[in-house]
């Protein structure tokens, strides 16, 4: 075993140590910081299959600006995470057995690329464009149409968590803009007329002192 392999070894565990705390985290704070160590282990995944591209935008995209964003909207919702737990052990032998069909079927799926003996040798041409050059040509190209599909799903994504975050509060004053531009002077400033001179009420008269109680005149 060679240093490569056991630094993938390494990246790997860490990256399903910290996905598997990502979902039993009781806290939403400490879920999203489990999900930036395994971005970060990821990206060093990345790393050692000599895809830096992919590995510094995953760091940049994902952990810099997704996860930001995450905890931003977690500490502005502030929602009862007790209430989105109750049932979680309950229905976690179902998830567990969806998890395990889910990896069995990717490993399906990637069993070719793992049952090569040795890497295919790209020519003088590929190597002088970079893995930039070659990523953007393959995207644009071969998977445009994925490529819009995923876009549109992260416009809603964003759209929904704008959406989230705005909530109306009973106890915030806030201005319409439009009432503000529709305003007239006439709803802003009343002229009222008024008398210049003001004639003083008479004066009322004092009462007369009562007599006392033993005075009988």
């Amino acid at each position: 075993m060679n240093s490569i392999t056991a630094l993938f070894y390494i990246f790997s565990a860490v990256l399903l140590a910290s996905s598997f705390m990502v979902i039993t985290a009781r806290s939403p704070v400490y879920a999203a910081l489990y999900l930036v160590l395994a971005f970060f282990s990821a990206s060093c995944v990345w790393v050692l299959l000599r895809a830096e591209f992919l590995a510094i935008t995953l760091v940049l995209v994902y952990v810099g600006a997704v996860m930001v964003l995450f905890l931003f909207v977690v500490m502005m919702l502030d929602f009862n995470v007790d209430s989105l737990r109750h049932g979680f052990w309950k229905h976690f032998p179902a998830a567990a057995l969806v998890g395990v069909i889910i990896a069995l079927e990717m490993a399906l799926v990637m069993r070719s690329g793992f049952s090569l003996t040795d890497a295919p040798i790209a020519d003088a041409a590929a190597l002088k464009a970079g893995n930039s050059k070659l990523l953007g040509i393959e995207m644009y190209t071969k998977y445009l149409y994925p490529l819009q599909i995923a876009a549109v799903i992260l416009l809603v994504a964003i759209i929904a968590a704008i959406a989230l975050t705005l909530r109306r509060r009973k106890d915030s004053r806030a201005m319409d803009p439009s009432e503000q531009i529709k305003a007239k002077k006439a709803d802003r400033m009343r002229l009222v007329k008024l008398r210049p001179v003001v004639e003083t009420p008479d004066p009322i008269p004092a009462p007369a002192a009562a007599a006392p109680a033993g005075d009988k005149r």
